[in-house]
This record gives structure tokens, sequence and C-alpha cells, in this order.
């Protein structure tokens, strides 16, 4: 399944309407949007956790209304570049406005599972912000809820409906686990669903009386162990993050991961139809038949 990241942020401003649009015409199988709260208590579409570093204001998300924030353009700092290296900012003349989680849900078919992930702290606020808009939509079936932080866990067990992703440090402890140890324990319950970065630099770092030392790594750890691992208890949902290449794509097909997360919907839509049928992969690429 393609999942449109952020609604597509290689081809539209992110977390916007118009990259909602864009993916949804491209045939996206799921969409994943970011979500942080204004001041006045609205759950909103953006990422970084200064308004600077898309629209043409400062500050956190947190320290505005929601009237103020609509006045933003999210798509001031969004370029293209053209064939002969010309950068421009298309969106400068042609406001994009930062979009609540109200608007998003009234124009993304009911059909269309979406992915929030929470990038606001504290937890509780955002999602009990969060849970009241998804409960006047009856949209707790349309969503899943996942968070690099884990105090996102426990701020939506009030909420027995809510659908959540695994832990992230759990995730991430299993697949160390499998690379480094063999080992796969504990192995996740069987319909959860979980994500990680498809590749990802890390650091290894091997502690001595002394001191100690570091190895920096570009892990893959999405391999044919891990997979066999997360699905040992029964079918876990499987989300590679960051797959933008062909190359990627095919690998992730060939590992029988459920979803990739991709920055443009348009490229990954064509890389996907150009796959062959049945997907060829060689024996140390992929899991069973």
């Amino acid at each position: 399944m393609i999942v449109a990241h952020r609604g597509g942020a290689a081809d539209f401003p992110e977390n916007t309407l118009l990259a909602i649009d864009n993916a949804l015409r491209n045939n996206v199988d799921m969409l994943w949007l970011t979500v942080q709260l204004s001041s006045d208590d609205v759950p909103v579409l953006y990422r970084p956790t200064d308004l600077s570093a898309n629209t043409q204001g400062s500050g956190a998300v947190a320290g505005q209304t929601w009237a103020q924030l609509q006045q933003l353009n999210a798509g001031w700092q969004f370029t293209q570049t053209a064939a002969d290296g010309q950068v421009t900012y298309p969106y400068r003349t042609r406001v994009v406005s930062l979009p609540s989680l109200q608007q998003a849900l009234a124009v993304i078919p009911a059909t269309t599972p979406i992915i929030l992930d929470m990038k606001a702290l504290p937890a509780a606020p955002q999602a009990n912000a969060v849970a009241r808009v998804l409960e006047q939509n009856h949209a707790w079936k349309r969503v899943l809820i996942y968070s690099t932080d884990a105090s996102y866990q426990q701020a939506f067990t009030q909420y027995p409906q809510a659908r959540l992703f695994e832990s992230r440090d759990g995730t991430r402890d299993r697949l160390a686990n499998v690379a480094l140890a063999h080992s796969c324990n504990p192995a996740p319950q069987a319909g959860s669903w979980v994500a990680f970065e498809y590749q990802r630099k890390v650091e290894l770092v091997e502690t001595f009386t002394l001191g100690e030392a570091r190895s920096p790594v570009n892990a893959k750890l999405w391999t044919p162990q891990a997979i066999d691992c997360f699905q040992s208890k029964g079918t876990s949902s499987i989300l590679a993050i960051g797959v933008n290449s062909d190359d990627d794509y095919r690998a992730a097909a060939c590992l029988k991961i459920d979803a990739v997360l991709v920055d443009s919907p348009r490229t990954m839509r064509d890389v996907k139809q150009r796959l062959e049928r049945p997907l060829q992969c060689d024996s140390h690429s992929h899991r069973g038949d």
C-alpha cells in the first residue's frame, strides 16, 4: 500500500488540502497527516516546530490561535526546481491555508484510512482535542494514531476506541534485537500496526571502562528475519517509512512489507504500476513464496 507522507510533501505544500487532493487523485491507499494544537485547542495539520519552516510566520503553532493560523500561507517556503536549475516559490502568490483536522476529515473519503502523527507536547491536551474531533465526526474507525513520543500511548488509553501504532521504542528495540542478538522477544501482538524507517542513519555506541567508541551505520533493519519476528504471533501490519525510489519500493514489496510511506504519490504510483507481475524477487530479498 502507498501511504502519502504529509499528504505528499514532494508534490505540493505538505499537510495541506492541496496535497491531500493530489494524493487522492493519485489513488493512494492511506494518508499520513501531522497534527499540532493551536493555542485555542484546535487540532491543526502542521509538522515543523516553528511556523517559519513552511510559512511567512514565526513561532510555535501552540502560540497562535486558529484564527491567526488561518492568516498564514502554508506554501510560502515550498519550492520547485525547473530543468535549468532555477528555483521558484510558486505559492507565494497563491495562498495555501493551514487546514484543521476537521477540514481534512471533511474532504477525505471515509474509505481512505488516515494516520495521524502526533507532534506536539504535552500529549494529553492534544490527545483530548483530537479525540473530540474524531468523536464528533464518527471517525475513530478511519484513523490510526502514531507518535515518536511514547507519552501519546498513555494519553490515548482513556479512549478505548483509539487505534494506536505500537510505540516506536518497542518497534526499534525489537528490530535492534533481531539484527544484533538474533532474538525475537517479545513479538508484537497479532493485529498490531508498527512503523519504522526502511533505512536510517544510526550510531552504534560501545562503552568501555575508559570511554566509548562510536560507529555510524546506515541501517536497513527490515530484513526477512525481522519480518518473520513481527509476524510470529499472527499478522501485524508493517509500514516502512521513507521509501522514495524504485529500488526501495521493490525491496519493500519483496519483503512483503504491507505499506510504504512516500513523499511523492505521483511518482510512486507510476513506480508501483511499472512493477512486473508476478513480482520478481531474488532469494535473499523476500519471505516465503
